[in-house]
């Protein structure tokens, strides 16, 4: 049996999602009226419903967002937002709660989302014994950890390929309610993580005045699809329910387009959904928002992975500035430029910086606001004025089924058959007095030309048979009118016919991977501490937004490594390091401050409020 390969696609709200779809997305994740991890990208059930209708045409599916932490006066609320999911028929809930495998639930999938520590084998192995049908890797394994884990169970693996990176290993992120009242686990980052820090040393001096020193650049993947399809993964995820149209229209079509190249060159393995997407752009990952980008670790610890000039969108690299010239630029390869476009560069303070284009006149491109620059510096696009409406447009993807006509004649009149490239059929007859046709000439090819036109429908009609016993006349009127009907009833059919995969959850007591739960396993509702009693956990501290200690909490563990970036990591840079640092590292922004401690021997870093007395082990 072949194995389904998924393209999964962000969602913020019906209009995007459907494009989502049409890009070639096999599936899409929304969120609903309440509790996901994006507040600010919230849906009614209605405008979820129809996206429900719109995905099962081409056999996409839906997955909605319920991955905040839940505390109990949300429990009930919550269980009655499940099964109005189910009875409009999503696929699929993505949680990170464990609470709701507590709850009276209808036969819905469940996911387990990214923030719900899925790190090694042992834990997704209990996920998928508990129930979990699909599990989303945290995005810092490498090919040999999601190759290990994939080998520990059947579950289906998910995986970040494109997008935003979270610093912190999902759900593990406090800056943010520590630095006052939004919590990430409850939907409301306030992104701490993207401000410019200050960078201190033991001794009190600053080594770094002003940088984004947490920030950091973007995933893309897209190369190293075969190499995950092997490891295990089966699900590809594209970051981004806060982002905009041209974004997932762009993500979308580059992954699909790469994915397809793939499986056309490998049988094992099959898309995940019907139809076919016809492309008025080119897609390409750098002409929608990006800071830069980077493999982060699937292939392990090989490059620097900071974006410490600014949070914002680099975009597509033009070339370096050959001069200045009266009130505007001369810069290599301008005549990919237009006029309109978004220009990024860093300034002559080393700044992140930024000008719009004007005009461009012979060659000299001029900016709506002058800004000295050197000649050397680097110019990026990071708003492609002509691309985006290009891609905006509702015509620059559009996605098709295919679909084969079959025109009969009967004792009664003439008969239209349709089969789609799944083999759901629908049959309409008409009821005629048949007349000969006046002319000797065949009347299949105008018949034919008529059938063909499938106008705004999602088929493509692919082939066209007529199996006449004369040459019969059929009025043109008459063939649009079986047309249209044959496709609205397919339509109908491929609806009827979804088959959604259901699950009926059983409360499980296997043993959990470990036996005492610190705050980073978010246990904020009693529903949640009876699932981990129940399966053997004798100690549970209560998740951090229930008992914040101001000042002397841990943050963040992140893979990330300020003394990696800097060039000072005693694990691999030994060699050509220099100095040691003087510790402890401190992060400074306004008042805010933060504490570094360097964990080697894991490879990880962990951040700490200011007032935190903290234990520093020798490096080996």
């Amino acid at each position: 049996m072949k194995r389904k390969i998924e393209i999964l696609a962000p969602a913020k709200n019906l209009i995007q999602g459907m494009a989502a779809i049409n890009a070639g997305a096999d599936a899409v994740y929304i969120g609903a009226e309440a509790f996901g991890a994006r507040s600010n990208a919230t849906n009614s059930v209605d405008d979820i419903a129809e996206m429900v209708e719109y995905a099962h045409l081409f056999k996409a599916k839906v997955f909605v967002v319920i991955n905040t932490i839940l505390y109990d006066n949300e429990l009930e609320a919550c269980r009655k937002l499940i099964h109005k999911l189910y009875a409009i028929g999503v696929d699929a809930l993505i949680v990170q709660d464990m609470a709701i495998l507590e709850m009276d639930l209808p036969p819905i999938v469940i996911h387990a989302s990214t923030q719900a520590n899925n790190r090694d084998p042992k834990h997704v192995k209990f996920l998928a014994e508990a129930g979990i049908q699909r599990v989303v890797l945290a995005r810092e394994l490498n090919l040999d950890q999601i190759r290990e884990i994939h080998e520990a169970t059947d579950v289906e693996l998910e995986f970040f390929v494109s997008g935003a990176l979270c610093v912190s290993f999902s759900g593990n992120c406090y800056m943010s309610i520590a630095g006052g009242e939004r919590s990430a686990n409850r939907g409301s980052c306030a992104q701490n993580c993207r401000l410019p820090y200050q960078l201190i040393d033991g001794n009190g001096t600053t080594l770094i005045a002003n940088s984004h020193l947490l920030s950091i650049k973007d995933l893309d993947l897209s190369d190293q699809l075969p190499q995950l399809i092997e490891a295990g993964i089966s699900s590809f995820k594209i970051e981004g329910r806060l982002k905009d149209m041209v974004y997932v229209k762009n993500n979308t079509s580059y992954l699909r387009k790469k994915l397809d190249a793939f499986l056309e060159n490998n049988p094992h393995f099959e898309k995940a959904s019907s139809g076919r997407t016809f492309y008025n752009f080119e897609a390409k990952l750098d002409r929608s928002f990006n800071r830069g980008y980077t493999d982060y670790f699937v292939n392990k610890r090989t490059e620097r992975i900071g974006s410490w000039e600014s949070p914002k969108s680099q975009g597509q690299l033009i070339g370096k500035l050959i001069e200045t010239k009266a009130n505007g630029y001369v810069i290599e390869n301008s005549d990919l430029l237009n006029n309109g476009d978004g220009l990024y560069f860093i300034n002559e303070n080393g700044e992140a910086d930024g000008a719009q284009i004007n005009i461009i006149i012979n060659d000299v491109v001029v900016p709506n606001v002058f800004k000295p620059l050197a000649p050397g510096t680097v110019i990026y696009r990071n708003s492609d004025a002509e691309f985006n409406r290009l891609v905006e447009r509702e015509d620059s993807v559009i996605r098709k089924i295919g679909v084969q006509l079959t025109l009969k004649d009967t004792t009664q009149g003439f008969l239209l058959e349709a089969c789609d490239e799944d083999g759901h059929k629908a049959i309409v007859e008409a009821v005629l007095n048949k007349e000969l046709a006046k002319s000797a000439e065949s009347a299949e090819p105008n018949i034919k030309k008529n059938l063909a036109k499938a106008g705004n429908t999602p088929f493509v009609v692919d082939e066209i048979t007529i199996e006449f016993s004369s040459n019969w006349f059929l009025p043109i009127s008459k063939v649009n009118e079986m047309r249209r009907d044959v496709l609205d009833q397919l339509m109908d059919v491929r609806l009827k016919e979804y088959v959604r995969e259901e699950h009926q959850h059983v409360k499980t007591d296997h043993p959990y991977p470990v036996e005492k739960l610190d705050f980073t396993y978010n246990v904020s509702n009693k529903l949640a501490r009876a699932f981990y009693k129940r399966h053997g956990v004798t100690e549970i501290e209560k998740a951090f937004e229930l008992q914040w200690d101001p000042g002397k909490s841990r943050v963040m563990v992140t893979k990330y490594c300020v003394k990696y970036e800097l060039g000072k990591c005693p694990r691999f840079q030994r060699e050509t390091m220099g100095e040691k640092l003087t510790e402890p590292l401190t992060l400074k922004h306004g008042t805010n401050e933060y504490k570094l401690k360097f964990n080697c021997k894991p490879c990880e870093m962990e951040i700490w409020e200011k007032d935190a007395e903290l234990e520093f082990e020798e490096e080996d």
